[in-house]
């Protein structure tokens, strides 16, 4: 953010506030910038002009606006009422509740923010924030997890006493916060009692095999899962993870059947499921030896478009995956014998 046009544009009185101070005094990159002002609609639409951004609408019943960028960055302009101090008392937590002038100038901080910044505590501003609004159950769990703070005692108490509100947010509002959670940060939640009122449960130890947002939302939500706004791939995803069950064994055959049911995301339907070392290696050596190219096309079987072609050409993959076949010939004379009628004419020669 250019401070030095913002300031020009929002005029006296501006003030950058909430997790772009915070980060600031953590030394964090801060990528999204929120300015308290007196015409937000004006100074928005007008730095979006000079600083190539879109401006649109972010809360019409708030008059905030918000200006986005290209790299992902955004500056949100919302408007500054009854100055600094009123503002600063509606935030979330003391450690959101700091402003500085816009350019720069002391720090107004009436809640001891800075102070928490420094003890790494999560702090309550009024026992009112999460009846408020619900979502700052979450945010609290997400903050402390991101940040590597705790919540003070007060804060926990006020947490496990609205745990029920937990799931009263917008889908897509809590599947933002979920999506940043660590696996620590998930285990918090079960801890809180959020996790439960969300639909999800524990797994015991494994969560962490793999290293990604969308098993963790699997591994914690479960089923639960399909309750929120997940993209088609996550959903994909989930599904083939939770219906999938470990193969009976490592042998050619029943890795090739597990993988035909759960690839790409074979390894991750494996380690879901808890199973045995010996199956990752096993899908990790048949990934590593699959052919470039199958032995046989659909329109090289002879037959009319249909299931039947499919489920040749998957017996040819399992018949080849398990070392049975492994030439063309082969190929056809296994579709002769188990085909139908019309695909077992002699071979022209």
């Amino acid at each position: 953010m250019d401070e030095r046009v913002v300031a020009a544009l929002a005029g006296e009185g501006a003030f950058v506030v909430g997790g772009a101070v915070r980060d600031e005094l953590l030394g964090r990159p801060v990528v999204d910038f929120d300015v308290a002002c007196r015409a937000p609609r004006a100074a928005a639409q007008e730095y979006a002009r000079r600083a190539g951004g879109v401006v649109f609408t972010l809360s019409e019943r708030h008059g905030a606006w918000r200006v986005a960028f290209r790299d992902g960055g955004t500056v949100d302009f919302t408007p500054l009422l009854d100055g600094i101090e009123s503002d600063l008392l509606t935030r979330d937590f003391t450690i959101n509740a700091i402003a500085r002038p816009v350019g720069g100038g002391e720090y107004v901080d009436p809640l001891g923010g800075r102070d928490d910044l420094e003890k790494r505590t999560l702090r309550a501003v009024t026992p009112r924030i999460f009846r408020e609004d619900p979502l700052r159950l979450l945010r609290a769990v997400r903050l402390a997890d991101e940040l590597g703070f705790s919540l003070d005692a007060e804060t926990e108490g006020l947490l496990r006493a609205h745990a029920a509100l937990v799931a009263e947010p917008a889908g897509e509002r809590i599947l933002g916060e979920l999506d940043r959670l660590s696996r620590r940060g998930f285990d918090r939640l079960d801890e809180l009692g959020l996790l439960s009122g969300l639909g999800g449960r524990t797994r015991g130890e494994g969560a962490d095999r793999i290293d990604a947002p969308g098993f963790r939302l699997v591994w914690f939500l479960g089923e639960a899962i399909e309750s929120l706004p997940v993209s088609n791939e996550l959903r994909r995803y989930a599904r083939t993870l939770l219906r999938a069950r470990c193969p009976e064994d490592a042998s050619a055959r029943g890795v090739h059947r597990f993988r035909r049911e759960t690839e790409p995301w074979a390894l991750d339907a494996l380690a879901l499921w808890k199973c045995d070392e010996e199956l990752a290696r096993a899908v990790e050596e048949a990934r590593a030896s699959e052919p470039a190219e199958p032995l046989l096309r659909g329109d090289e079987l002879g037959l009319p478009p249909g299931p039947e072609v499919g489920r040749l050409l998957e017996r040819i993959a399992e018949e080849r995956a398990v070392g049975a076949i492994s030439t063309r010939e082969e190929a056809l004379k296994l579709v002769r014998r188990e085909g139908p009628e019309t695909s077992r004419r002699p071979e022209r020669s």
